[in-house]
């Protein structure tokens, strides 16, 4: 990995925040129907956040000791964009199990409907 000036890091972990900030304003903006806590959360969304702590793990693991004040404004805006994100997963969670549960009932009636089908067929 590349070793950036501080100004250079403190720029790179801004613009990594402000991408963070997208996501997760875009998941505030998505309330499930009829639920005001809960989240939907799209898979492009999901990508989005994962891209972004990975790429950002990536670097900071990399990133030598800093005495830098932009830096370190930088990193507490990273924090709290993590902390955010661990604040939403919850009903994320509850969400996309909601939406799985939905999705076996739409499989057990479509089943239901097939094997319906056949045996009308079979009585014919």
């Amino acid at each position: 990995m590349l070793l950036l000036a501080p100004t250079e890091q403190a720029q790179s972990l801004s613009e990594t925040n402000a991408r963070l900030r997208f996501w997760l304003d875009s998941l505030a903006r998505n309330p499930a129907p009829g639920e005001g806590r809960a989240r939907v959360a799209t898979p492009q969304q999901m990508a989005g956040l994962l891209s972004e702590l990975m790429r950002a793990g990536q670097w900071l693991r990399a990133l030598p000791s800093q005495d830098d004040p932009a830096l370190a404004g930088e990193l507490g805006e990273y924090r709290r964009n993590v902390e955010r994100l661990r604040a939403l997963m919850p009903s994320i969670h509850d969400t996309l199990l909601a939406e799985r549960a939905r999705l076996e009932r739409e499989r057990a009636s479509v089943a239901a409907a097939a094997e319906w089908a056949h045996c009308s067929r079979q009585t014919l």
